[in-house]
C-alpha cells in the first residue's frame, strides 16, 4: 500500500471539502462539549450525594464525648449502636442503612475544606472530634416520620439531620442542567452524523473517476476507503481537542474560580472527574465519525 498516495488523498480531501469539515468539527465540538458537561454534572450530583446524602436519605448523629446535647453523657457505646441498628433495620420505611465512623467523617470534612487546615501542630479538628453517624436510605422520601420518631429518643442518639428540603432544589437544578446538556447534545450528534454522511457523499462524488479506475485495477476496499477513514479521524481528533479545552475552561473558570470559592459548603468535582468526562468524549468523538464513514463508504464508493 502506497502510504504517500493515501496521505496525499487525505490532504486533498480535507482541502476539497474544507467548509464541510469545518462544519463537522464545529458540530462535534459543541455536541461533545455538552456531552462532557452532562457527564461532569452527573458526577457532581453523585459527589454531593456521597457527602450530604440524597433525597432518600436522613442522617442520625450519634453521641460523642464533647456533645452539646444534654442527653449525651458519653460516647455512644457498642450496645447502644447495636440497639439503634436493630430499630432501624426493623423499620418498614427503611430500605438500607450503614454506619459512618469518625475516620470516614473526618475524611469527608478534609475533602470538603481542604486537608491543609487539618495538618500541623494546631489542626482545626481531628478524627476524634467527629461524631459517628447512621446514614438511612428511605424507601419513599415522603415517608420518614416513623423512622425519625423511632430513633430520636434512643440512647446514644444526639440528633437527626434531614437535608431533603435543602437538597431538593440543588439536585433539581443539577439534574435539569444535566438533561438539558445531554438532550441538546443528542440533537447535535444527529446533526453531526448527517454532516459526516454529506461530507463522504461529496468527497466520493468528487473522486468518482479515480475510484472507478482503482476498482478496475483491483485496489482493495481498505486502500480506497482509507483516506476517508483518516479524514474522519482527523475531524474527530480536532473536535475532541476543542471540546476537551472547553471542558478544561469550564472546570477552571466555572468550578475552581467561582463555584468552589463562592459555594465552599458543597463538595465540587475536580481533576479525576474531568478525566472521566474527557475519556468519554475521546471515545465518543471517533465513534461518531468512524462508524458512519465505515457504513457510508460501502454505499457511496461501492467497493
Amino acid at each position: 500500500m502506497q502510504l504517500r498516495y493515501v496521505f496525499s488523498e487525505l490532504g486533498q480531501g480535507l482541502r476539497r471539502n474544507l467548509s464541510m469539515h469545518i462544519a463537522v468539527i464545529l458540530t462535534l465540538f459543541v455536541s461533545l462539549t455538552l456531552v462532557g458537561l452532562g457527564v461532569l454534572l452527573n458526577q457532581q450530583a453523585d459527589r454531593a450525594a456521597q457527602h450530604w446524602g440524597s433525597q432518600l436519605q436522613i442522617t442520625v448523629w450519634l453521641c460523642k464525648d464533647t456533645d452539646d446535647n444534654p442527653a449525651c453523657t458519653s460516647e455512644v457505646s457498642d450496645a447502644q449502636k447495636s440497639e439503634i441498628a436493630t430499630v432501624v433495620e426493623d423499620n418498614p420505611e427503611v430500605a438500607d442503612f450503614h454506619f459512618e465512623t469518625k475516620e470516614e467523617a473526618f475524611e469527608k470534612v478534609k475533602d470538603l475544606l481542604g486537608p491543609e487546615k487539618f495538618e500541623g501542630p494546631n489542626p482545626a479538628a481531628t478524627a476524634a472530634d467527629m461524631p459517628q453517624s447512621v446514614w438511612i436510605t428511605l424507601k419513599n422520601p415522603e415517608e420518614y416520620q416513623g423512622i425519625t420518631s423511632a430513633v430520636v429518643g434512643l440512647d446514644g442518639v444526639s440528633g437527626i439531620r434531614d437535608m431533603r428540603d435543602v437538597l431538593k432544589p440543588i439536585y433539581g437544578s443539577i439534574n435539569a442542567l444535566q438533561w438539558a446538556a445531554l438532550g441538546t447534545a443528542a440533537f447535535l450528534v444527529f446533526a453531526a452524523l448527517l454532516l459526516v454522511g454529506n461530507t463522504i457523499r461529496l468527497a466520493a462524488f468528487a473522486r468518482r473517476k479515480e475510484i472507478g479506475i482503482m476498482r478496475l485495477v483491483g485496489a482493495s476496499t481498505l486502500y480506497i476507503a482509507l483516506p476517508f477513514l483518516l479524514e474522519a479521524i482527523v475531524t474527530a481528533a480536532i473536535g475532541v481537542l476543542l471540546a476537551g479545552g472547553a471542558l478544561a475552561a469550564f472546570m477552571y473558570f466555572g468550578i475552581e474560580q467561582r463555584a468552589a470559592t463562592g459555594l465552599s459548603f458543597m463538595p465540587w468535582i475536580g481533576m479525576p472527574e474531568y478525566l472521566v468526562a474527557l475519556g468519554s468524549i475521546a471515545v465518543l468523538g471517533p465513534v461518531l465519525t468512524l462508524l458512519p464513514t465505515l457504513v457510508l463508504t460501502r454505499k457511496y464508493l461501492k467497493v
